[in-house]
């Protein structure tokens, strides 16, 4: 803890730093007051039913947007100044939210609603994918770890606090449509303040560092190019491998997690508590939402100093087999106090790793790709979600008591580590072994150097002796 709290200290003391913290946190908080409203609205509200097809229909309007605009958004991330995504991003998403609470108070909820909210979330993505590239420009490399142990998760945290915000909005004021469009009116003006605190940095700060890619053509706006950018970017981290194997490590966890996701949602209000029990699942959820995040904290504070002793790759793999564990305790033993550890142990697992993952895509890309590998990541991130849903749909039941579904979650996280920690395996003996080629081929060209010298040496000893 000690260690961590220096750490802190190290990174917080940078004013760039601080300012990209700051629009990050309010972002975020923005983020949780808008989910809060929107998850009432479509799953605790008393003439609404929450079903496995729900959930899947409400995961695909608001992630799949992110897979949709991410390509794009990392093609353009990568030629735009990233502060000034960060500023119009949440400009444009206060603008739409506005539009969005208007709808939910004119009890409007229908095809327009649901297109400002795909709007809205388009939107978010520019702005996430950004302030995944930007991190490496306000922070020393060797704090890299530390700063992604510190941003996500209390990003992840000041979601939670926006959602609380959000819960007890609800609980004053009761449930219906004006409270959620009250909480929604709220994350707006969270937005709000989170584009002038990125006003407050400067407009370069944040790269991108090639100042032609800036000044190149910025729309090239045929699908061809952006798939030809977005290839490269796929090359690059091919090639890295270690990059690679930390994406699939992330879809995975985000298949899984999402699949406990739908379960949590659906054993709040149909399982645990009988389905006209609005507030008293909604209660549950937010119980398992808050256990989560305190997973994310505990996460944050371990990671780094963890790492330090045990290494990145070695820690990824500890923290997938936590994640497991945790949901194999769950279909064991199907009850509140074991679900609630097992949000637990999965917080911490799935951040511990998205945390080593971050550093490592940061560590080993390249600026100039930075922002395409990040909407690659994002991508993945958020389409694993999606197919988690509808997965949910074909085989998880209504009141998401299944031990089947948490049996082959843990099975997920258990091949996930098992795998990356075969390919980590892999690439250091690759890589040993092309040290020992090199070294091999150094040794044989510094003997054929010295035979070189020692013959040039006898021949002009031999022709000092016939001048002589």
């Amino acid at each position: 803890m000690t260690g961590y709290l220096a750490d802190l200290r190290i990174v917080l003391r940078g004013r760039d730093f601080r300012r990209l913290f700051a629009t990050r946190l309010l972002s975020q908080a923005g983020d949780g007051a808008f989910q809060v409203g929107l998850a009432s609205l479509f799953f605790f509200s008393p003439e609404r039913q929450a079903t496995t097809q729900a959930a899947a229909v409400a995961f695909a309007i608001t992630l799949l947007p992110y897979s949709v605009v991410g390509p794009f958004a990392g093609v353009l991330l990568d030629r735009w100044h990233r502060r000034q995504v960060l500023l119009f991003s949440n400009l444009m998403r206060a603008v739409l939210v506005a539009g969005v609470a208007a709808l939910v108070l004119s009890g409007s909820v229908g095809v327009p609603l649901y297109l400002l909210v795909l709007a809205c979330l388009s939107v978010n993505r520019f702005f996430l994918a950004a302030l995944g590239a930007s991190l490496p420009h306000v922070v020393p490399e060797r704090q890299l770890v530390m700063a992604n142990s510190l941003t996500p998760t209390a990003g992840t945290m000041a979601l939670m606090t926006g959602a609380a915000a959000g819960f007890g909005t609800r609980a004053l004021l009761g449930a219906g449509d004006g409270t959620d469009g009250a909480i929604i009116v709220v994350g707006g003006l969270a937005y709000l303040l989170s584009s002038l605190a990125a006003s407050r940095m400067r407009v370069d700060l944040l790269g991108p560092d090639d100042d032609a890619r800036l000044h190149a053509v910025a729309w090239r706006s045929h699908v061809a190019a952006v798939l030809n950018e977005l290839g490269q970017a796929l090359r690059h981290i091919r090639l890295r491998g270690a990059p690679a194997h930390g994406l699939g490590v992330i879809a995975v966890h985000r298949l899984a997690y999402g699949l406990v996701t739908v379960a949590w949602i659906l054993l709040s209000r149909n399982y645990f508590n009988a389905p006209g029990q609005v507030d008293a699942g909604l209660a549950l959820l937010a119980q398992v939402v808050a256990v989560t995040g305190a997973g994310f904290a505990a996460a944050a504070v371990i990671t780094p100093a963890v790492t330090r002793r045990l290494g990145i790759r070695c820690w990824i793999v500890v923290c997938l087999l936590v994640a497991g564990i945790s949901q194999l305790a769950f279909a064991w033993r199907f009850d509140v106090p074991t679900l609630l550890l097992s949000g637990f142990l999965v917080g911490l697992g799935g951040q511990g790793a998205k945390i080593c993952v971050d550093a490592i895509v940061q560590l080993d890309v390249d600026d100039a790709f930075r922002g395409r590998v990040f909407s690659l990541y994002d991508m993945l991130f958020n389409a694993a979600f999606v197919v988690a849903g509808l997965l949910a749909v074909l085989f998880m039941p209504q009141d998401g008591y299944s031990r089947a579904v948490f049996l082959t979650v843990a099975g997920l996280y258990v091949l996930a580590a098992l795998g990356y920690a075969a390919a980590s395996m892999r690439r250091s003996s690759s890589g040993m072994a092309s040290a020992a080629v090199q070294g091999r081929v150094t040794a044989a060209a510094q003997g054929r150097a010295e035979e070189q010298q020692a013959r040039a040496g006898r021949d002009r000893s031999s022709t000092d002796q016939r001048e002589a």
